[in-house]
């Protein structure tokens, strides 16, 4: 059987799903998405995707065009009708369909809801992971709003190609300070030459990660040092270790940046260890 889609209300093949041209979402990025993790065809943390979700939503002043409960359902029937027992689910989220113009329509406008699953090879992740990946830096080029989790990611389609052209698996941008930000599609953490855990801190304009929260919970419960404050591509270089977060990243060590070896120039053993953690964590509290 082939991928199915679920576009506003009707469940098609994936090759046949389509939205409105005038679809806001197509022609003026004005819509959101969110991406869960699936394990054992669960949501991977889902209370925070849905609240972040809500909070998107909420900031672009888009109504949600149904209660968590129903959205959960129609979530669940796309796992079960692609048969995802590992892998991603997309939820796209726009204003909806209406004449073009750069103001909100006028008037009532439903929401156009997209959502697509695929399944995840977890033993090619776990290779990957095992081995660690290379990234470069960027400089911060994309708008003042990255809280909000749009579809509008231009700079971040330039910056994971201009990884992907040297061999790098993921681009971070870095501010007119010289601190990283975050990735194209994660959050960055570092293990310091004190042996204390960094990531930037959310008051930053970078993304509310759910991955990266969750893990904040997770190191607290191994007992290790973090502290919510940025860092320098220099000190990432320097750093004992270094990795990446995010929902089809979920835990992922990273051992150069920009041609610069990490640490030993392989994945560390605290980073391999809060993978292991966090990945069961997800499993337990999947729903």
């Amino acid at each position: 059987m082939g991928r199915i889609a679920y576009v506003n209300g009707r469940y098609q093949r994936h090759a046949d799903a389509a939205v409105h041209i005038e679809d806001r979402g197509y022609q003026l990025a004005d819509a959101v998405y969110e991406v869960w993790s699936v394990f054992g065809g669960k949501l991977a943390d889902a209370e925070g995707h849905f609240a972040r979700l809500a909070r998107s939503l909420g900031e672009l002043r888009i109504p949600e065009p149904m209660s968590r409960a129903a959205l959960t359902i129609v979530l669940r029937e796309v796992l079960r009708r692609n048969h995802v027992r590992e892998g991603l689910i997309y939820l796209q989220i726009s204003r909806g369909v209406a004449p073009r113009d750069h103001a909100f329509p006028e008037g009532d406008l439903s929401p156009s809801v997209v959502i697509t699953a695929k399944s995840l090879d977890r033993a090619a992740s776990e290779a990957k992971a095992a081995k660690g990946i290379a990234v470069i830096t960027t400089p911060e080029n994309r708008w003042g709003r990255c809280d909000i989790k749009t579809v509008g990611l231009l700079p971040n389609v330039l910056a994971r190609q201009a990884a992907r052209e040297r061999g790098a698996g993921e681009a971070l941008f870095v501010d007119e300070m010289g601190l990283i930000t975050e990735g194209a599609s994660a959050n960055a953490w570092i293990l310091d030459g004190d042996g204390v855990l960094r990531t930037r801190d959310t008051q930053a304009n970078i993304l509310r990660g759910v991955t990266r929260r969750t893990l904040l919970d997770v190191i607290a419960e191994a007992g290790l040092k973090v502290e919510e404050r940025p860092f320098t591509p220099e000190e990432m270089a320097e750093a004992k270790e270094a990795f990446i977060t995010g929902a089809g990243s979920l835990v992922l060590p990273v051992i150069a940046i920009d041609g610069k070896p990490i640490g030993g120039g392989a994945p560390g053993p605290v980073a391999k260890r809060l993978r292991s953690l966090y990945i069961e964590r997800a499993k337990q509290t999947a729903i």
